[in-house]
């Protein structure tokens, strides 16, 4: 049966086909697919859904993610059997592109996939965070992102980390926390936090990571979603944030090399994994955070000289109406301050980091619960974001 234009049968506006596209691009598991577009045809895929999907997935993947050959093989393989077990029609061009799929890749190449990608995150912002500066107008915030599908292969800086997800949900949620500030990442990965502090205004962004090829595909990133860095400032772009990726490996950087960066905010997504990198990841985030205490000079954004007092408050008044019963959230430390968001996969080594931050006059306090972000990510099942803490880090002034 040849394709109908028959999208008008069904809501193309709904939040099942707007979660279906949105986890079409971020090349979610197939059973998350076909689950929304049972949604969209009330319990069964008839052929105006299936339309959709050729008309919107299948033939636009130009655009961003998605267009993976064995991933799309995958998915109109289980579309078609849950078509068919139902008993509905499958349309002749979701077949035929199956076939040409089937024909045209080994299958090595389905159980292997690419080594990279690139996936359209869709940040969807919920009717309630409508006054938040970082609401775009479109209520939807896309960012694409190639990265890699071995992440058990030694290619994990190139994977998207769920807690990078969260860090960068948590940006969105209070983006006067991070308006103006310099904000300055460890283990940057694909740089989707540095895309959501140059979305929020951030003063100033240093991206770092201590692997090269980590990094230049960092930079390929940066890129993708028109961000300029520091090289390329002439160039027009849609962000105002200045934006530097940096090569610094924890165990090589010096306190001179440290101090020459006096950041408002220091932030980091599943960095304590290692334990034999804790050491040297926690002298790190020091430095950064006693960065005032010695009055460095440094030159503000009009190039004049001044002096940063010693361990001075910076207070943020942040109301995020998803949070605390709809209260106003006021967030005051002894600036600066680390963000870090962690999946806690091995006790003894989380506490391993504890001891060490406590040893180092690092005081860490959990905030998942007083500051809870937005769910941007409604679409992304794979996401486990109930297992994610959120700590707030700061140097003990004594």
């Amino acid at each position: 049966m040849a394709i109908q234009q028959e999208e008008e049968l069904i809501d193309i506006s709904g939040l099942s086909s707007q979660y279906l596209l949105s986890a079409f691009h971020a090349v979610e598991y197939p059973e998350v697919l076909i689950s929304f577009a049972r949604d969209m045809g009330g319990g069964s895929i008839g052929e105006n859904v299936q339309s959709f999907i050729w008309n919107n997935c299948i033939c636009g993947t130009g655009g961003g993610g998605g267009c993976n050959g064995p991933y799309l093989k995958r998915f109109l393989k289980k579309l078609i059997a849950e078509i068919e077990s139902k008993g509905d029609v499958v349309l002749e061009e979701l077949y035929e592109h199956y076939v040409f799929y089937l024909t045209s890749l080994k299958d090595e190449d389905v159980s292997k996939g690419s080594s990279r990608i690139v996936k359209r995150i869709s940040f969807l912002f919920p009717d309630e965070c409508s006054g938040l500066s970082s609401c775009t107008e479109s209520k939807k915030l896309d960012i694409s992102l190639q990265c890699s599908l071995n992440m058990l292969e030694g290619d994990t800086g190139c994977s998207i980390w769920p807690s990078s997800l969260f860090l960068s949900e948590f940006i969105l949620s209070f983006p006067e926390i991070f308006s103006n500030k310099f904000c300055f990442e460890v283990g940057s990965g694909v740089g989707l936090v540095g895309l959501c502090l140059a979305h929020v205004n951030a003063s100033s962004v240093i991206l770092s990571d201590g692997d090269l090829s980590t990094l230049a595909n960092m930079k390929l990133n940066l890129e993708l979603n028109l961000l300029r860095t520091r090289t390329d400032m002439s160039e027009k772009t849609k962000y105002s944030s200045r934006v530097e990726c940096i090569c610094l490996p924890w165990e090589c950087a010096t306190e001179e090399e440290l101090q020459k960066y006096v950041p408002d905010i220091i932030l980091g997504a599943d960095v304590v994994y290692d334990p034999s990198c804790l050491p040297h990841l926690v002298r790190v985030l020091s430095v950064l955070l006693k960065s005032r205490t010695s009055d460095p000079i440094h030159q503000n954004d009009s190039g004049e000289e001044c002096k940063r007092s010693s361990c001075r408050s910076i207070k943020s008044e942040v109301t995020n109406p998803g949070c605390n019963n709809n209260a106003a959230i006021s967030a005051s430390k002894k600036g600066p301050v680390a963000y870090v968001a962690s999946v806690i996969r091995n006790v003894e080594t989380f506490n391993y980091f504890l001891e060490l931050m406590k040893q180092g006059d690092l005081i860490v306090d959990d905030i998942t619960e007083k500051m809870k972000p937005f769910d941007f990510l409604p679409y992304l099942k794979s996401y486990p974001r109930s297992t994610i803490r959120l700590f707030c880090i700061s140097f003990e002034c004594r």
